[in-house]
Parts: structure tokens; sequence; C-alpha cells
């Protein structure tokens, strides 16, 4: 019984020491610049894709 007793104190003591431990806090993410295209009167954006080589082709106004 008094061993069960010592561990259960050991065991509050350790919860409330790591309870009482200070927050990191951590510089905020960097916001992400977004280029918006205006769509321009009777052409059509036509999206990124895989070409030939495995190679990105950016998408373009056509």
């Amino acid at each position: 019984m008094r061993r069960i007793t010592s561990c259960l104190a050991l065991g509050v003591l350790l919860a409330g020491s790591a309870s009482l431990t200070g927050c990191i806090v951590a510089a905020p993410r960097p916001v992400a610049r977004v280029r918006v295209v205006e769509p321009v009167h009777a052409r059509v954006w036509v999206p990124g894709h895989w070409g030939p080589r495995r190679v990105w082709v950016g998408g373009y106004w056509r």
C-alpha cells in the first residue's frame, strides 16, 4: 500500500511540474505572395501542364 501511494504521489508531482512549464512561442510564418492575373476580354487561360520529357510548361493566355 505504501509503495502504491509513493508511486501515485511521484506521478502527481511529475504531472504537476510538466503542467507548469512555459509555452514555446514561434514567429509567424511569412505570408505567401500570390500574383493575381486579371482576365483579358476574349482570351482564354490555358493552365500549366507536364510537357514532353517531364518538363513543366507554365500557364499562358491564348
